[in-house]
């Protein structure tokens, strides 16, 4: 049985304009609606800041947020230090993001006073490793920067690893379920990502594929209850499972990924957890339903609805997607997990479209458009709860 989809054939670049105004229709927001939306956002965040006690991580945002070019400093310093595999590159990653920043002007600002000693830390450290400053001797900075790069690439990698504990829960999967007991014994779920890059390899395909059937058998004995809803999940890559996963590898593909996805979505299966598909590019979104139909329609897997695939709602074909996943539940006559996200991969979209030299883009050019996309498609996907299960998620 073949499972059709003619949007994603036809309209892989549909007019932005067109969609987007097709979406204000189905998201519904009338003024009054609007204005309840606000208000109890309004009041969300205001029991949040009287009722909460920051911790490190909330106070340096507080201070250094995203607005900033020293957040956004913080925040890229902190995501690629775990992936830097030796000290001459995190010397010249930390050099190349502490150095040209303004840190004297967030001096003295925060409540928290290791914020503000911090604050101190990088000003100084951006006046050592600033080649610039005509105020530092050369032969006397030399003797500084290398004497003090060891101390520097210690003290920063220490306040990455506390920011990066706001972001990811353990650096193994029994170190993080170990970490979520407290948020688990009060009624919250996770679902696990493994953190999985693209596979390059055979070789690393294979680790990754080892990596998740290690961490779902970890998780089975988490999942105790008889409701897969109230388990823990797992999220798997479909590229991190093959070195080429790619249109125009699509026979290869499909004969060597699919058995790989079906025995991990086994394993899971038997473990009572949820077995969540990542989205990828938009190239891939074709390649993705492919493979998703051919490991759903493995009758090992019949009757289960512990099966999910997360949309991304700053795809153009994102409303589609859902019509032909609730179409897939249907035909197999099943119940299927959904998780709506806004995106993970806007800038590479937009560039690669640039690049191609298309005459539109895969994505919206406006986040506007965005949160317009995610409120009408979290409406369709809450009228469509006979076969899809919904959940909502950010990125």
């Amino acid at each position: 049985m073949n499972t059709p989809f003619p949007k994603f054939r036809t309209d892989t670049l549909p007019d932005e304009g067109g969609v987007l105004q097709r979406l204000i229709q189905e998201a519904g927001i009338d003024v009054v609606t609007r204005q309840k939306i606000s208000s109890h956002a309004a009041a969300l965040v205001e029991t949040i800041r009287s009722a909460t006690k920051p911790g490190v991580m909330e106070s340096f945002l507080a201070e250094y947020g995203l607005s900033t070019n020293e957040g956004v400093a913080l925040m890229c310093l902190a995501e690629a230090l775990l992936r830097v595999p030796d000290a001459k590159t995190i010397d010249a990653l930390i050099e190349d993001k502490i150095a040209p920043s303004n840190w004297r002007q967030h001096l003295g600002h925060s409540t928290s006073a290791l914020v503000n000693a911090s604050t101190w830390g990088l000003m100084l450290t951006g006046k050592v490793l600033d080649d610039t400053d005509p105020r530092v001797l050369g032969v006397m900075r030399s003797v500084v920067k290398r004497l003090g790069e060891p101390v520097i690439r210690k003290a920063v990698g220490q306040a990455m690893r506390e920011m990066g504990r706001q972001f990811v829960l353990g650096e193994t999967i029994n170190k993080a379920l170990k970490n979520a007991k407290t948020n688990e014994e009060a009624g919250y779920t996770y679902s696990y990502d493994m953190l999985g890059e693209a596979a390059r390899t055979e070789a690393d395909a294979k680790r990754y594929h080892l990596s998740y059937s290690a961490a779902i058998s970890a998780m089975a004995g988490a999942c105790v209850h008889t409701d897969i809803r109230d388990n823990p999940g797992i999220s798997v890559k479909l590229s991190a499972l093959h070195p080429r996963y790619e249109v125009s590898q699509r026979d290869r593909v499909m004969a060597e990924l699919v058995p790989r996805v079906r025995a991990l979505a086994l394993l899971a299966k038997a473990a009572g957890m949820g077995f969540n598909i990542d989205a990828e590019e938009a190239d891939r979104l074709e390649l993705s339903t492919e493979v998703i139909a051919e490991v759903l329609r493995d009758p090992a897997l019949a009757k289960w609805d512990g099966f999910g695939v997360v949309v991304q709602a700053y795809g153009l074909r994102a409303g589609p997607m859902l019509d032909w996943l609730y179409g897939l539940a249907e035909s197999l006559d099943r119940k299927i997990m959904v998780r709506l996200v806004k995106g993970a991969y806007w800038d590479t979209e937009i560039k690669l479209a640039q690049t191609l030299g298309l005459d539109g883009f895969p994505v919206f050019s406006r986040k506007a458009a965005t949160d317009v996309s995610y409120i009408a498609n979290a409406r369709k996907l809450l009228n469509m709860r006979d076969r899809i299960y919904p959940q909502f998620a950010t990125h």
